[in-house]
């Protein structure tokens, strides 16, 4: 149900130490860039679980018989945080179905928030690999939403929820709302708290604005 592959000694880690260093983290392009890193990872050990079929494949001094995807999963993934995440996975999954979705936390008062779907473009999922990506699982509110919204769309084989960051919070809430399905979770590590604002800790901020730049909220 759950796959922590922080918890093997390999270079995500190393990319993951970089992405928490707020002396790092000045460096968009190098944060952009270790997200991608890490998407590509995810796409990797997510293949082993595919499904394969045989292929003859001619060179130039015979043929091969070789084992390739059936099928190429559908990708998504929540704006904007997730995009260098999502274009990880893509550098592998090179011609997968690509969906994209606006979810975002609406603030009511100073600690409450509500999550509002905005936006949602996806081809059709039935029968489909989903995997889905947002940085950060939190409560897993935004991820549940994007996930219902994408369920409109058809009904997939599977589905895939990535995140470099989870809190054993966000994976139960997605657990129980989620418990009918085919559902696995892949995460760097699992964090400990939340804070009363529902940021990871230690977590390693606002994702989307160390990717980004800070947006502006408005008065």
């Amino acid at each position: 149900m759950v796959k922590e592959l922080g918890k093997q000694n390999s270079i995500l880690n190393q990319f993951l130490a970089e992405l928490r260093d707020e002396s790092i983290q000045k460096d968009r392009l190098r944060f952009r860039t270790n997200m991608e890193r890490i998407g590509e990872i995810f796409a990797y050990e997510i293949s082993k679980e595919l499904e394969y079929v045989e292929k003859d494949v001619v060179s130039s001094l015979g043929t091969a018989k070789m084992m390739v995807l059936k099928n190429q999963p559908l990708l998504a993934t929540v704006l904007r945080a997730g995009l260098p995440l999502h274009k990880g996975m893509l550098n592998f999954f090179d011609r997968a179905g690509n969906a994209f979705v606006s979810a975002y936390r609406k603030y009511d008062h100073d600690e409450d928030f509500i999550i509002k779907l905005d936006y949602l473009s996806s081809p059709g999922i039935d029968n489909a690999v989903l995997i889905i990506s947002d940085p950060m699982l939190a409560t897993g509110g935004s991820l549940s939403a994007s996930i219902k919204g994408l369920l409109e769309k058809g009904e997939p084989a599977e589905i895939h929820i990535v995140s470099v960051l989870a809190t054993k919070e966000g994976i139960d809430n997605l657990k129980k709302k989620f418990s009918k399905r085919k559902l696995k979770i892949w995460t760097c590590a699992i964090d400990d708290e939340l804070t009363a604002k529902a940021y990871i800790v230690p977590g390693l901020g606002d994702a989307g604005d160390l990717a980004f730049g800070e947006k502006y909220d408005g008065p």
